[in-house]
């Protein structure tokens, strides 16, 4: 039954995704921008179409991702520095640019730093300190990488269309305060994260202690690591 109720809200996901993508592809404001923005899109949403058939991730995970996708395409349809509600959050904050682009990345690092944990908690089996802390590590490369992308994309297309795929707004440091936000995101996640598994999980404490401390019978790795396999080899 639980099972069934899950597939049920996946779809509705599914559905609220497509709509809104619709919505972004319908006479977006600057089409090839529209389309650079969205490359990203058609090769993330197959890969979880796919993957969900032998590695479903939680309702909680599929959601948040849903959510960020979501804002992402709501942004290519007006590129991201001319989205109305950045002007809006300019106001309340003050600033001297279009707020979006760095909510976006504030909730690249907020609402992806938890599928990312469930990955590394499931597959690579993270415990403790590090179930918190790599996911952080992550978010931030990955945000670094498509800072990257971002640059190399914008390199190959025509000065004014890589101008609105950056959307910089004259900023010299846009890509570093980009991946701070997406930092940020990260780190604000991960506290709300442990901050519940504290509440409703007592042997949190515990976990965390323990995955930082040095474990009888350990040694350093590197040469002594390459000797003792030399010396296998000789035998």
């Amino acid at each position: 039954m639980a099972n069934t109720q899950g597939y049920g809200f996946r779809l509705a996901l599914l559905a609220i995704f497509l709509v809104t993508w619709s919505w972004a592809a319908w006479q977006p404001l600057h089409p090839d921008d529209w389309l650079l923005e969205n490359y990203m899109v058609f090769f993330w949403v197959p890969v979880l179409l796919v993957t969900a058939r032998f590695f479903r991730l939680s309702d909680i995970s599929y959601g948040l991702i849903t959510l960020f996708m979501c804002l992402h395409v709501v942004g290519s349809h007006y590129t991201y520095a001319e989205v109305p509600f950045g002007d809006v959050l300019q106001d309340w904050w003050g600033a001297e640019r279009n707020m979006y682009d760095r909510l976006v990345h504030f909730c690249f690092g907020l609402l992806l730093a938890y599928p990312v944990r469930e990955i590394l908690v499931r597959i690579a089996q993270l415990r403790g300190f590090w179930a918190y802390f790599f996911p952080i590590d992550i978010t931030f490369s990955i945000s670094a990488i498509y800072e990257i992308i971002e640059w190399k994309a914008a390199a190959q297309v025509a000065p004014e269309l890589g101008i609105a795929f950056l959307g910089t707004q004259g900023d010299v440091w846009d890509a570093q305060k980009d991946m701070l936000a997406a930092g940020v995101g990260a780190i604000v996640a991960m506290l709300i994260v442990l901050a519940i598994n504290l509440w409703l999980n007592p042997a949190t404490g515990r976990e965390i202690r323990d995955s930082v401390r040095v474990r009888q019978g350990d040694h350093p790795l590197g040469e002594e690591e390459l000797e003792a396999w030399l010396e296998k080899e000789r035998r």
